[in-house]
């Protein structure tokens, strides 16, 4: 009976343990990103090496412009979020938008090799290269939405010198920075890190209804908008890349730090926030002394896509400043 017992408890381990490895993970992407990126910026975008991976951008405005202004989208977004205010942008400098990895059209590595371009101290290398990149001898505005705020906010902690202003959209500064560290090792475990890719891949329909949270006024959320946020899932192996973007270490640390900013900063938020409360860019506003807050009226938590006119508005008359 014993020997029967232990078979039995052998056969449910090994059902366990390998079990798993049997449920088909795929993906549902068709194109390559640049096949993929082609058809949402017509060829206007381009493919850089930075950081160990290829990295998709934009860039608009004169190269020899003496300010360079980098865009930081959010989570789920792109490089697209920021197509409207481009062209207005540009004209007081030159802008570079990029998509940051795991998402939009930047090049999905499913081997990590020094750098994790998926986590925060990937994603600040990144930033730095462009900053080196493109920034020479210019003036440095770095603009980050939401979880690309957060990002920004801890780069020009970091880079003082090589910041001369920071522009803080809906920044999400004091909500969560992806799994704690000594999590990390769970999803790493063979069976878990297999199915990974199918268990994240629901953001594909729960991501709209982000997008739709977003938007305080709906009738704005048009064909258009929900094409620049779903483009990107016809890149072949994004459910991995993705599952590899929120297993990464993204902790910050940035609420304690707050005091030590010295780079002039605008902060901007809607009035009707429901991704990162408004109260929150308030309350950031005032622990960061000297910031500047700009509340966008009848607006969510994409006051560049919802209120775009009014937004460019808002960053040109602080780089004025």
């Amino acid at each position: 009976m014993k020997t029967r017992t232990k078979i039995i408890l052998g056969v449910i381990a090994a059902v366990v343990l390998t079990g798993p490895f049997a449920i088909p993970v795929e993906t549902s992407g068709t194109l390559t990103n640049k096949e993929a990126a082609a058809l949402s910026w017509d060829g206007e975008s381009q493919f850089v090496e930075i950081a160990d991976h290829s990295v998709h951008l934009v860039t608009k405005g004169d190269p020899a412009s003496d300010t360079l202004i980098v865009l930081l989208h959010g989570f789920g977004a792109s490089a697209l979020t920021w197509k409207d205010v481009l062209e207005p942008l540009s004209a007081v400098g030159l802008v570079v938008a990029y998509d940051r990895a795991a998402f939009g059209f930047t090049e999905r590595p499913t081997k990590i090799g020094d750098i994790n371009p998926y986590s925060s101290a990937g994603q600040l290398r990144v930033l730095d290269e462009i900053v080196e990149k493109y920034g020479d001898q210019k003036k440095v505005v770095v603009l980050g939405h939401s979880a690309g705020g957060s990002i920004a906010l801890s780069y020009a902690l970091d880079n003082p010198t090589k910041v001369d202003q920071l522009i803080l959209e809906a920044p999400a500064v004091y909500g969560s920075g992806g799994a704690p560290e000594w999590l990390n090792w769970v999803f790493d475990i063979p069976q878990l890190n297999h199915l990974g890719p199918l268990a994240v891949s629901s953001i594909a329909t729960s991501g709209l209804q982000i997008l739709d949270q977003s938007y305080y006024n709906k009738d704005l959320i048009t064909d258009r908008v929900r094409n620049n946020y779903t483009a990107p899932l016809a890149v072949i192996g994004w459910e991995r890349a993705f599952w590899e973007f929120n297993k990464a270490p993204r902790s910050l640390d940035l609420v304690d730090r707050l005091i030590e900013l010295n780079v002039e900063t605008l902060i901007i938020t809607g009035d009707n926030d429901e991704i990162v409360a408004t109260s929150d860019s308030v309350q950031l506003s005032s622990e960061l002394l000297g910031s500047t807050l700009e509340i966008v009226t009848d607006s969510g938590h994409l006051p560049n896509e919802e209120k775009p006119a009014k937004f460019v508005e808002l960053v040109i008359g602080f780089l004025a400043k």
